[in-house]
């Protein structure tokens, strides 16, 4: 394993369409293990590959709901469903010191592959269902601050 650079706002690659995995080798897992690394270490909730340079249809969530927390492998993930919308605080790792009020689905469902290629569903709510989001918008090639509603001072997110 190894911790990877994070793309920064400015890098082409952050606002480009994912393209599907279709071959599920031992190059898939180095990825998705790296990126697990990447995100444990950098403190964040959720990494999408295009923020590490692969534009390829792979997330990896942090589940705060569990105890322990656990990391969620999605690979070509869709959103089956939402429901709810909460507006909350929102930041990105390609974002360093950026925040903003977002409205995100207050319970999301995805249905994504493992790296194995076996397809499985998952639900979410609070934080992860704002991950699955976020994060299936990078694989569009979208961007957070792109739905920010209101811009935070860092030092009041730091207060909270």
């Amino acid at each position: 394993m190894a911790i990877r650079n994070i793309l920064i706002q400015d890098d082409p690659a952050l606002y480009k369409k994912c393209r599907p995995v279709t071959v599920f080798d031992q190059r898939l897992k180095q990825l998705v293990d790296d990126m697990t690394e990447t995100l444990l270490q950098s403190g964040g909730a959720g990494l999408a590959a295009p923020q590490v340079g692969v534009l390829r249809r792979v997330v990896v969530v942090l589940d705060v709901n569990k105890d322990p927390e656990e990391v969620i492998v999605l690979i070509n993930p869709e959103l089956l469903e939402v429901r709810g919308s909460e507006r909350m605080p929102e930041g990105c790792l390609s974002f360093p010191n950026v925040w903003g009020y977002v409205t995100r689905p207050s319970w999301a469902k995805v249905r994504a592959q493992d790296v194995n290629g076996n397809w499985f569903e998952k639900e979410g709510e609070g934080v992860v269902a704002q991950c699955f989001s976020h994060e299936h918008d990078h694989l569009e090639g979208h961007v957070f601050t792109e739905k920010i509603e209101e811009f935070i001072d860092p030092e009041d997110i730091q207060k909270a």
